[in-house]
């Protein structure tokens, strides 16, 4: 099976577009179809299962999001010679990534319905730079770099204005200031210091971030701080959403240091098997680039034509691969484990353009990858509610409303932007905003005309129960009634843009992984046949899902059949802590 799959490598279409150097070169100069780590695991005694019937493996990814294109890229790299089926239902890819140009009179502003800008965080900011620098994507990045007022200036809104919170770039003198005269942080310095004091959990499993920081330290920290943040990143309740898989190094810290502050003051760190192989390669790896090398030292960064340039980059290269079919505006409808000559496969029916495929043209596939929602996994797989556990991570539904103005100085202060918490007054927030970003400052360099340029984000739990959302021209009137309340902003937008975003971030509540754990269990029954990965599981960031992505395509390579793409759930996979000596 090692020369089989090293055949595949070597015999790679040369035909893209992109050179072979840029292809396959990695960011720490590891060859993606090199004779690396991957070739000297399992393949010499664990294999796909195929060889004695002479055929390739023919695989199908679900979903065309960022980790459905990711996982189809990384599958037609390693293996060449198979087959890759992408289903898409809608009629586009990229999922929540969806960058549009947006005419202004003389020339064109970006919008971002999705995520906008990247942390180069190692580890899963690192394989996502991995990924970029294969796509020959390093001339299209615009950095945010750590002196800029973007990530210098970041606010709360507490009770009635802006508050900027403690960081670089803020004098000793301002920090100790703000702490003592603004009521966002009442409380908040005995609150820390007696952290440490605290008892040590008893024995539970999980409980909300809420209820973690209201024990070990103040609910007034929980409420005016945390769930700021938490809104900035799972648009979710603090009391609803899981520590320990949302915060897990605050989780751990409390049991091997005996609390957070001294996890922190101490040095300790979480890691996992899996961030263990990450750090071989990347210690035997040639040195990366220059760009590279500033990326990684940026805030955060971006792409000139937008976040969704990943994806469509992405796009066109499984388009030109000769192993890769998109199906757009095709669903999955049904997905069942068979037997095919003694070998285990999966089997689904699709439907395209709302017209069935007929029974005896169901298609088989050696494997699927589902980066769908676990809830429509569950949905699909028969037989019904085999994977009944998946059902359980509800998402959140967020509007997103962008909105350029000609004036560059309209807004009174510069930085990202600003987050609401839950504590926050109603009549302050009638409108159940989430937060609002600076794009203009976010991300310098991204558009043709000068002007101010911001988001602003409503719903998310707030929403929690709606059968009826706002629609585009409501949506606006409360973006500005925003604007206009927290930031004196009276003047009309030269342009607006506004997308309602249904279910689009999971929400990993309390107990998600003991149900991940349990999903692992069940997923073992398709034999390795089926696999999941994507934002249901294990992170809802882009980086994450990018990790996800590769990491369930490796496992494939590998061959280990009772891989499900939720390892990282398992005791044996579990991370552990470690303290920094000296």
């Amino acid at each position: 099976m090692l020369a089989w799959v090293s055949a595949q490598r070597t015999s790679a279409s040369a035909s893209k577009a992109l050179p072979k150097r840029q292809r396959h070169q990695l960011v720490y100069g590891r060859p993606v179809n090199g004779h690396d780590f991957l070739h000297q695991r399992a393949f010499a005694t664990r294999h796909l299962q195929l060889q004695s019937h002479q055929i390739y493996p023919n695989f199908a990814v679900l979903g065309g999001g960022i980790t459905g294109l990711a996982s189809a890229y990384y599958l037609s790299q390693q293996l060449p010679k198979a087959r890759i089926t992408l289903f898409e239902g809608s009629p586009r890819l990229g999922g929540w990534l969806h960058s549009k140009q947006i005419d202004v009179g003389t020339g064109s502003v970006v919008f971002e319905q999705g995520p906008r800008t990247l942390r180069p965080s190692r580890p899963n900011g690192w394989v996502t730079l991995d990924l970029v620098r294969d796509l020959a994507l390093e001339d299209q990045v615009l950095m945010t770099s750590k002196e800029s007022v973007a990530a210098q200036n970041r606010f709360i809104y507490f009770p009635d204005h802006l508050v900027r919170l403690p960081g670089p770039g803020s004098s000793v003198w301002n920090i100790v200031y703000s702490i003592f005269t603004e009521s966002l942080f009442k409380n908040i310095l005995s609150a820390s210091l007696t952290e440490i004091t605290k008892p040590v959990r008893g024995n539970i499993d999980d409980e909300s971030i809420g209820s973690f920081i209201s024990r070990r330290c103040k609910p007034i920290l929980a409420d005016n701080i945390v769930s700021a943040g938490i809104h900035g990143i799972y648009a979710g309740d603090i009391y609803q959403l899981s520590v320990r898989s949302i915060m897990p190094f605050f989780w751990a810290a409390e049991t091997a240091a005996k609390s957070v502050t001294a996890g922190v003051a101490g040095g300790w760190s979480l890691h996992s098997p899996q961030d263990a192989v990450l750090e071989a390669e990347w210690a035997k790896a040639i040195p990366a680039s220059d760009t590279i090398k500033a990326i990684k030292n940026s805030s955060v960064f971006t792409f000139k034509k937008g976040i969704g340039q990943l994806a469509d980059r992405l796009e066109a290269n499984l388009r030109e691969s000769a192993n890769v079919t998109i199906r757009l505006k095709t669903r999955v409808d049904e997905l069942q484990l068979e037997q095919m000559n003694g070998v285990p496969s999966m089997t689904l029916v699709a439907r395209s353009d709302g017209e069935s495929f007929p029974q005896s043209e169901q298609e088989t596939f050696t494997h699927v990858i589902s980066t769908v929602s676990s809830k429509a996994l569950d949905n699909i797989v028969r037989p019904k509610s085999s994977l009944s556990i998946l059902s359980q991570t509800p998402s959140v539904t967020v509007m997103v409303v962008n909105l350029y103005y000609s004036n560059p100085s309209i807004l009174p202060v510069r930085g990202f932007g600003y987050l609401l918490p839950r504590s926050l007054a109603f009549d302050q927030n009638p409108e159940r905003a989430l937060g609002v970003v600076f794009d203009s400052d976010a991300t310098i360099g991204q558009d043709e005309m000068p002007g101010t340029k911001v988001t602003v984000m409503l719903g998310g739990h707030w929403w929690d129960g709606w059968v009826a959302y706002p629609d585009e021209e409501q949506g606006a009137r409360m973006a500005k009634a925003i604007l206009k309340r927290h930031l004196g902003v009276a003047e009309e937008p030269r342009a607006v843009h506004v997308g309602l975003q249904k279910e689009c971030i999971p929400q990993y509540t309390v107990g998600h992984h003991s149900r991940m754990a349990q999903a692992h269990e069940v997923l073992k029954k398709f034999n390795g046949r089926l696999r999941v990965a994507g934002n249901s599981y294990n992170g809802v960031g882009l980086n994450d899902c990018v990790r996800s992505a590769r990491e369930v395509v490796m496992g494939l390579v590998e061959g280990w059949d009772e891989k499900t793409g939720l390892e990282g759930f398992t005791k044996e996979y579990a991370p552990t802590m470690r303290q920094k000596k000296g």
